[in-house]
């Protein structure tokens, strides 16, 4: 086993702090090296060769740093640093086989004797967030009596005590031959806050690594139990029998160490390494891990770096301003931020935003930072009310005007030469003819006389008319249809769901989407019932009566009618009113519970065929499809698969049929979106395959109920047929040369490398484009790309969007650093770790997003900050909460491994991530918290929201939590009656009943103001929210918790201070 990065040779080698023990990176298989690393093996920080280490009582670790002042200085440029290259290890191997884990950083340092212990906690200032140094305690006197783990923690809230195991002093860390990697990761733990146990992450009962499974050691969040580094994730809720073996560690017999097929890996000292095991002293999840000595100084939460303070500061900074778009690669203000936005020469950041705004000019740069280079591509963003909509350009029968080679549309970046009889291409330098319809004499500053006339000269973002060459078979396109598909199944008859879509349709069908100034929609409507057989309606306005056909052989999939199916809805008013009244009706006594689901779609995409246009499908379903079809599914839920390497199958769309029915829906322009109502399990890793891959959206409303869910469903309904968006749509990323679109993450599909291909894309989808270099990049001419998307309006007018977007190009890793913009990286890895847990264990993921934001971090400390103590923790300006959301990140429902969370939640929430933009990944990972109890009730501002933590909430207040799909209102215990008279008419909180889902309308300011927030927000969000009440301490607030991302996760995950103590100790280890 090539154990990468790591030397072994007893008794105190000093382990080489490595990163190349990974397993290669996201995306297609095992193959392909680490996302991060452009191509290439992955790198390694080289460490000094063994023979020149003294002993570690001197090493880094051991040393207080001399205080430090302000070293927070984004804006340093070493000029003549000269980038350093890392040598590489051998390439990882495949992940069949088992890896070095890369958290060998852990044991890397032997720990110090005791009298070092107590400086660890004295060096952690943060740049300049600390007061300066933080003063210490005289250093215990005895070495081995005194052992850092000697005291018992309290046991964590409402769990049993633990016994520690015994320690005897013979077992101290220099002669432990199988000692736990715990001892020596906190013996050098550099920026200890709250001496911690175990490094961050410790989920409940259990010291080790950050989120684990059951007991184990293996790197962050790893899965089962396996040798390895410490930390360790939800443990189980009982204490088991303390491990036998002195000094509570178990002594591994043989293969003890990790499950089979595992070889044991050698630990620090030459002997076993085994996970820190639960009866060990240390390992409760919120429990010092007690340094000897007097207590220390505690980290105090409020000088490590806050994402409230950042968007308040942008806000202040940026804040109702207007931002314009004339200079290349300048960072825009947050998505938080409120600003309005002209369009001067590149596109709104509403349309795209980039994970940098100054790219690195060699691949060997980029390699060397691992900072993703990625555009965050929305086509069809909404604007505000106060910004100018797209312009359309029509240049009749000739259609856009394109470069000749590369095919680029006609943007600013074209530069008019030869007195405007010819242009050159700023994307791939061809010189090309003007046609002579549009030549134009250029001014004396060589541009245009036309320039301000036309969009595509001066603005970022405009559309073309397409001309039939840009259609299917050369023909002008059909107005889309959309079809409505109702599960009417003895589940949703008996929910009522049934007769409530029926009766919503009747209004909701009058408020179709339409083009600007358009009488009435052009889309046309259908409507089609199922269980194990399909029911068509033709509702053509001739009817008296909607006459209904039954298509019983569901495995030969045909639409029985034509004329009459598909109809203009204000002509056929009265027929489609007439059907949805007598829907509930018709199948009120049922007793069918099996449906089909495949043919359901399957004649969605017929009907479009036979009409020869494209649309959108709403199918609303409540099970999993049981019946005798294709497509038929069952249970294949299995939570032993959880923190197994099998896990990734419960991701995994079943294939076949599915598969296919994808690419015939995309080749058709058939969208589907799926309101799923389930009660039990579903496998919607399959069942939303179709949508994830279509540009649809699937909605889930578990053990629907009328009274408490119909409204929330209502809202999402309407938002979702009334959005704007396009058809039937292809798109292609074209770069200026030196770089090119590599990787693609969305709600799309691909048939080749460079076509997007989605049978619809609405205004909240967005999809993230990865960049690599395949030559230099000139800091003089920037880098250019161009998004095109040709689509089919909702009128039936083909048409092609462009987007365009300059940035710079820099030599100084320093510029890419200081123009990263953090919302943008964490919506790239949000989106390619939910695709890597589709082909590699969770653990790895989660182990790749650790390394990156260490090696991110580590390599602007070592080639932009200005020198300081190896202790300090030093952030680049823009990068300063990044470990906030990445932590945040490791603890989402679909990267925890934890057999408590319902699998078909997980894989939606994975599925949803996919499709997101950058404002919407932000708040998942980052809820809002506002305060309400002491807001001002006589003005409109809402008051600022709080850090996302447990300790900003008070007894006696009132809290909003939302994160843009879940919204609570969290009432505290002592919680004064005149509030909870003002909101819910009632005279103290001991009257509220358990089941309420919306305020009551009171006519007073408390009440109004607080509805008008909840309301305000509702209608914001993409979807729509249900809004829960939740009192301190009633069991419904570990709901509400899970959201509090700076805590302790419920399920496995650290604390944001444990998580950045333990970046910054593997920073260290890069370092040295």
């Amino acid at each position: 086993m090539s154990q990468q990065g790591y030397v072994a040779a007893p008794p105190y080698s000093q382990a080489q702090p490595g990163m190349g023990g990974y397993q290669g990176g996201f995306g297609a298989g095992p193959a392909q090296p680490l996302y991060g690393h452009y191509g290439g093996p992955p790198q390694a920080f080289a460490a000094p060769p063994t023979g020149m280490m003294k002993s570690p009582v001197s090493s880094a670790a051991g040393m207080p740093p001399p205080p430090v002042s302000n070293q927070y200085n984004p804006n340093v440029q070493q000029n003549g640093a000269h980038p350093q290259r890392y040598p590489a290890p051998p390439a990882a191997s495949a992940y069949g086989q088992p890896l070095q884990s890369p958290y060998n950083s852990m044991a890397s340092m032997a720990p110090p004797p005791a009298q070092q212990l107590t400086n660890q906690m004295s060096s952690m200032n943060l740049g300049n967030y600390a007061p300066g140094p933080m003063q210490s305690p005289p250093p215990p006197t005895s070495s081995v009596a005194q052992q850092p783990f000697q005291t018992s923690p309290p046991p964590a809230m409402g769990q049993p005590q633990m016994p520690p195991g015994p320690q005897s002093p013979h077992m101290s860390p220099q002669m432990s031959p199988q000692m736990s990697p715990l001892q020596s990761t906190q013996a050098s733990m550099p920026m200890a806050g709250p001496p911690m146990a175990g490094p961050p992450m410790a989920g409940p009962q259990m010291g080790g690594p950050p989120m684990a499974g059951p007991p184990m050691g293996g790197p962050p969040m790893g899965g089962p139990q396996m040798a390895g580094p410490p930390m360790a994730g939800m443990g189980r809720p009982f204490p088991g029998p303390p491990p036998s073996g002195p000094g509570g560690f178990q002594q591994p017999g043989p293969g003890a160490a990790g499950p089979p097929g595992y070889p044991q890996q050698a630990g620090q000292f030459g002997g076993l390494m085994t996970g820190p095991q639960p009866g060990m002293p240390g390992a409760f999840p919120g429990a010092p891990g007690g340094l000897a000595g007097p207590p220390q100084k505690k980290l105090d939460p409020d000088s490590i770096p806050s994402i409230t303070q950042v968007i308040e500061d942008d806000q202040v900074k940026r804040g109702g301003q207007v931002y314009s778009t004339n200079i290349r690669g300048q960072v825009p203000p947050l998505v938080t931020t409120d600003f309005t936005v002209q369009d001067q020469g590149n596109a709104s950041p509403r349309f795209m935003r980039c994970t940098t705004y100054s790219l690195p000019c060699t691949a060997d740069l980029a390699k060397q930072c691992q900072v993703p280079l990625a555009s965050i591509i929305k086509p069809f963003a909404n604007l505000p009310k106060n910004e100018t909509p797209l312009y359309v350009v029509n240049h009749g029968e000739t259609g856009p005007i394109r470069c000749n080679r590369c095919k680029a549309y006609m943007c600013p970046y074209m530069q008019f030469i030869d007195g405007g009889r010819r242009y050159q291409c700023g994307f791939c330098n061809c010189v090309n003819e003007v046609p002579v319809f549009y030549f134009q004499h250029l001014d004396h500053m060589g541009r245009r006389v036309d320039f301000y006339e036309r969009p595509e000269l001066s603005l970022g973002s405009y559309e073309f008319v397409a001309t039939l060459d840009y259609c299917k078979n050369n023909k002008p396109p059909n107005p889309p249809a959309y079809i409505f598909m109702i599960d009417v199944s003895y589940n949703n008859i008996k929910s009522g769901l049934v007769k409530l879509i029926c009766d919503e349709l009747k209004t909701l069908l009058e408020n179709l989407p339409s083009e600007e100034g358009m009488e009435g929609s052009a889309i046309k409507v259908g409507f089609v019932t199922y269980n194990k057989v399909l029911h068509f309606y033709n509702v053509k306005s001739a009817l008296a009566q909607p006459q209904m056909m039954v298509v019983s052989d569901t495995a030969e999939m045909f639409v029985p009618l034509l004329d009459g199916f598909l109809v203009n809805y204000q002509d056929s008013r009265a027929v489609i009113y007439n059907l949805l009244d007598q829907i509930p009706d018709m199948f009120a006594d049922t007793n069918e519970s099996e449906t089909v689901f495949v043919p359901v779609i399957q004649a969605g995409v017929e009907a479009f065929k036979a009409a020869e246009c494209s649309g959108k499908l709403f199918i609303f379903q409540s099970s999993m499809p049981t019946a005798e079809a294709p497509g038929k599914l069952k249970n294949r839920d299995d939570k032993k698969l959880v923190n197994t390497d099998k896990e990734k199958t419960l991701f995994q769309p079943q294939k076949g049929v599915y598969e296919q029915l994808s690419k015939e829906c995309v080749a058709q322009g058939c969208c589907v979106d799926l309101f799923l109502f389930p009660s039990q399990y579903m496998d919607i890793a399959t069942m939303a395959d179709v949508p994830s891959h279509t540009g649809g959206s699937v909605y889930k409303y578990n053990n629907f109920q009328v009274e408490s869910d119909g409204e929330h469903f209502l809202r999402d309904l309407r938002k979702d047929v009334q959005k704007s968006i396009g058809f039937d749509a292809i798109m292609r990323v074209r770069t200026s040369t030196g770089f090119r679109a590599t990787e693609f993450f969305g709600a799309i599909h691909m048939n080749n490398t460079t076509d997007i291909e989605m049978a619809a894309v609405d205004c909240d989808k967005a999809l993230t484009v990865e960049f690599k270099h395949d030559d230099t990049l000139s800091e003089e001419t920037g880098a250019l790309m161009q998004c095109a998307l040709l689509y089919t309006t909702i009128n039936g007018q083909r048409r092609l969007r462009v987007h365009n977007l300059s940035l710079n190009c820099s030599l100084q890793l320093s510029e890419l650093y200081k123009s990263c913009e953090t919302d943008s990286l964490v919506n790239f890895f949000a989106k390619s770790a939910c695709r890597a847990i589709l082909n590699q264990p969770l653990k790895n993921v989660r182990e790749i997003l650790v390394n990156q934001t260490a090696h991110m971090l580590a390599c602007y400390r070592k080639n932009c900050a200005s020198p300081s103590a190896a202790s300090q923790l030093i952030l680049p300006d823009a990068m300063k909460v990044f470990p906030v959301y990445m932590n945040s990140l490791m603890k989402t429902a679909p990267m925890v491994g934890s057999a408590e969370l319902s699998t078909d939640d997980r894989a939606h929430q994975r599925l949803l991530i996919m499709g997101m933009g950058v404002e919407d990944t932000q708040l998942l990972l980052y809820p809002r918290l506002t305060p309400l109890h002491n807001m001002d009730v006589s003005t409109e501002t809402a008051p600022a929201p709080v850090r996302c933590s447990e300790e900003r909430l008070t007894d006696s207040g009132m809290f909003l939590l939302e994160n843009g799909h879940s919204m609570f209102l969290w009432l505290g215990q002592a919680i004064p009656p005149d509030l909870i008279q003002g909101i819910f008419n009632l005279p103290s909180l001991a009257h509220l009943q358990g089941h309420m889902f919306a305020l009551p309308e009171l006519d007073n300011p408390l009440s109004n103001k607080v509805r008008s927030i909840i309301n305000g927000l509702i209608e914001e969000r993409p979807n729509s929210m249900k809004l829960h009440i939740v009192r301190q301490k009633d069991k419904p607030e570990m709901v509400f918790r899970q959201f509090l991302v700076e805590d302790k996760g419920l399920h496995g995950g650290a604390s944001y201070m444990d998580f950045l103590c333990y970046v910054h100790r593997e920073i260290r280890q890069l370092l040295t």
